[in-house]
């Protein structure tokens, strides 16, 4: 039996992508889940496949950038559930195409709001809802980005590092204190999801024109770089929870920009640059 079977897990950012797939994997293995996302249609999709799984499910619409929000989403889930034992927090946004001379404050803003402070707002509002368990977990989702940086992603990348900083200070709390809850910070490489495509399609939404050369790289992550399917990475990310893994790579290209950073700290920058160049072309 699944260590996961009758926890009851949140997942942030369920209405596509590894989110959905996390939900999914997660009911296969007999959780009891609450789902959030902000887009009501694709969350509602997620809710009908892990019903469709035999899973209990509670869904909320939840903009994870509203930390008065998700106080009350936690205390929602915690009344419904009578407890909360692992929280995801997945829901993210791709966020760059610019240098950082012309990446707009917008960009920033509403780039850290989402992927660093959604998560820290996650985990900071379920946690003692996890120590009460006395089986708690915090899975918190960083990137590729978060161990390598990238040019035009300086937003992206800093809130993903940030993630990732975050997540190892509460692991050394959590063991400080010896509190029942394991961390684990998650890095996927390229996953098959719409990430690359999202953020544009929202930035057309604002009346804002996309740069031809922003056009091209989100066809060349779609492509060339996005290849796993968004089920596997699920199912590596919950084989690694149930293992107690505190760092879970998802993917060979994570899996070599971490050893690169980490053995060529001054020339992975450069290697960086050269492989943009191969791919993109010149800025």
């Amino acid at each position: 039996m699944s260590t996961v079977t009758g926890k009851v897990a949140v997942v942030t950012g369920a209405g596509s992508g590894i989110g959905r797939s996390l939900a999914a994997e997660l009911a296969r293995r007999g959780a009891r889940l609450a789902l959030s996302d902000i887009d009501g249609t694709g969350l509602a999709e997620t809710a009908a496949q892990v019903t469709s799984l035999g899973a209990e499910v509670h869904t909320a619409r939840l903009d994870v950038s509203d930390r008065t929000a998700v106080e009350s989403h936690a205390t929602t889930v915690a009344e419904h559930f009578g407890v909360v034992h692992q929280v995801y927090n997945n829901a993210g946004i791709g966020g760059g195409g610019g240098t950082v001379l012309e990446t707009d404050w917008s960009v920033y803003d509403r780039t850290i709001a989402i992927n660093l402070l959604g998560v820290v707002h996650g985990t900071k509002v379920f946690l003692p809802h996890l120590i009460a368990s006395g089986d708690g977990h915090v899975v918190n989702i960083s990137s590729l980005n978060g161990i390598m940086a990238q040019p035009t992603l300086s937003a992206y990348c800093a809130a993903k590092f940030g993630v990732r900083g975050f997540t190892e200070t509460l692991r050394t709390e959590m063991l400080a204190g010896r509190h029942p809850v394991r961390v684990s910070v998650v890095h996927p490489g390229g996953v098959r999801t719409n990430i690359a495509t999202a953020s544009l399609d929202a930035a057309r939404g604002q009346g804002t024109e996309i740069p031809a050369r922003q056009l091209a790289r989100a066809r060349v992550y779609n492509d060339r770089l996005l290849k796993m399917p968004a089920r596997q990475a699920a199912t590596i990310i919950v084989d690694g929870v149930e293992a107690g893994r505190p760092r879970i790579m998802v993917g060979r290209d994570a899996q070599l920009a971490d050893l690169v950073v980490r053995l060529l700290p001054r020339l992975s920058p450069k290697l960086t640059v050269l492989l943009e160049r191969r791919l993109f072309g010149k800025a």
